[in-house]
């Protein structure tokens, strides 16, 4: 069988995974034939990589986007670039002739949502999401748990997620810090849960009601700490010395390969200051969402927590599910791998009507958040994956709905109404459109009393 040839844009911190994937694990089956990155300076670095690796992979820039594929011809586009242009590559790659996997957000708003429905509907073309959260063993689990069947029909669900003071931060420092970018953290960080949501239930949200504000990342904070002579950036700050929240890329050799030595190219800062006047996303947030199965959930985001990680509640005419995680931190923390899961915090304990409460022994794995990764690289590159009874794999319906729930969100906090969905994209429902796949039937549920 002939290799699947693959060209990567977007030459990032979320670009590694799947160029050095498909070089190392997977060059029996894949073949990285190019690489694309408005930055001329991540493009070399990004050859270097290669190169030391055996590779030898072709540099384009930006424009030569269009050029990459005419030249190398490949079948798929890997897309990580800046949220905001996703749709832009993830339509011109379909209309091209290729199938595409983009990082999550799939994109940020309902019109480019519905670009890229409308012109994978014309095209024909394949158009994955990698929600690597789905993937994840303790995160499977829990599906497993729902589809069997032990606490029923869920009625209600209840989603807390913490950002610690390091990996939040770091969404204040970025170009994530603009909604113009990122759609902010309802879109961006959120549209992960949300599509957790809507795969544990085998369900779409139907409406949103949002309320947010940023009350942390702020000015006034900054002062509160004493920093009253900030600089735009951590790099030159004279304050940098007394502030909590420096981060020194000198100090971390991916981040100055990737950013601090490549800035003459974009003049792009990966160290802005999280206090800035010019942030225009929220720092915390509370939801209310309606499913069409009829269950509901309330969930909320705070993103200057002192821990990270996560607490969820199914309530069900069965009974109740509990399961909390902790992770790890991240840049300025202590060491361990972003996205790791500590056991000695994370747990799931199911509560059945009339019985006795039980802890389940949790499935665990070894790679990035939380063992999610691997596994979903394996069900990307390999020619044959095995077959999925949860259906872990997500399209552009996946996609769409995922960050529906967000943009819902963003409209909801500003005009301080609930939102349906249907009014913001309708093209969910058309006739000939399949629905998006859903697992349901039960499974076998390994638990320990």
């Amino acid at each position: 069988m002939a290799k699947k040839r693959y060209a990567q844009v977007g030459l990032g911190g979320r670009s590694e995974m799947f160029y050095t994937a498909i070089v190392e694990e997977y060059t029996a089956h894949a073949e990285l034939a190019a690489v694309c990155d408005r930055n001329p300076g991540r493009v070399r670095r990004c050859q270097v990589v290669l190169a030391e690796a055996g590779v030898e992979a072709r540099g384009y820039d930006d424009a030569g986007f269009e050029q990459m594929i005419a030249e190398c011809r490949p079948d798929v586009v890997i897309i990580t670039t800046m949220d905001a242009t996703h749709d832009h590559y993830i339509c011109r790659a379909m209309e091209l002739g290729c199938d595409v996997i983009t990082e999550k957000p799939m994109t940020i708003d309902a019109e480019r949502c519905r670009r890229i429905l409308e012109t994978q509907r014309r095209t024909g073309r394949q158009c994955r999401v990698t929600f690597n959260y789905r993937y994840s063993p303790p995160r499977t689990q829990i599906k497993d748990l729902l589809m069997s069947g032990i606490i029923g029909d869920i009625v209600s669900v209840d989603f807390q997620w913490m950002l610690d003071t390091s990996h939040g931060a770091d969404y204040f420092r970025r170009w994530h810090r603009n909604k113009a970018n990122s759609g902010g953290l309802m879109v961006h960080k959120s549209t992960h849960h949300f599509d957790l949501v809507n795969w544990w239930l085998s369900s779409i949200p139907v409406s949103v009601y949002a309320e947010g504000q940023r009350r942390f990342y702020t000015p006034q904070t900054a002062e509160r700490y004493g920093l009253t002579h900030r600089g735009e950036r951590c790099l030159t700050c004279t304050e940098s010395g007394r502030c909590p929240f420096a981060l020194d890329l000198r100090e971390h050799p991916l981040l100055t390969s990737l950013y601090l030595d490549n800035e003459q190219y974009d003049g792009y800062f990966r160290d802005r200051c999280v206090f800035s006047p010019d942030i225009d996303i929220e720092d915390s947030m509370h939801l209310v969402v309606q499913y069409a199965g009829g269950a509901r959930m309330t969930y909320s985001l705070h993103a200057f927590m002192p821990w990270e990680g996560y607490q969820v509640v199914f309530n069900g005419t069965k009974g109740r599910l509990e399961h909390k995680c902790q992770e790890s931190v991240y840049i300025n923390g202590d060491g361990r791998v972003p996205g790791e899961l500590q056991s000695e915090g994370t747990w799931t304990r199911i509560y059945p009507h009339f019985a006795s409460g039980c802890t389940v022994d949790l499935w665990m794995g070894e790679g990035g958040h939380g063992g999610g990764d691997p596994v979903m690289l394996d069900d990307l590159f390999l020619p044959n994956p095995p077959a999925d009874p949860y259906l872990r794999a997500a399209d552009q319906r996946a996609g769409a709905c995922s960050i529906l729930t967000g943009v819902a969100a963003n409209l909801s906090m500003h005009t301080g109404r609930a939102v349906e969905i249907a009014t913001l994209l309708p093209e969910l429902a058309w006739p000939d459109y399949p629905p998006m796949p859903t697992a349901t039937d039960p499974l076998s549920v390994p638990v320990s009393p």
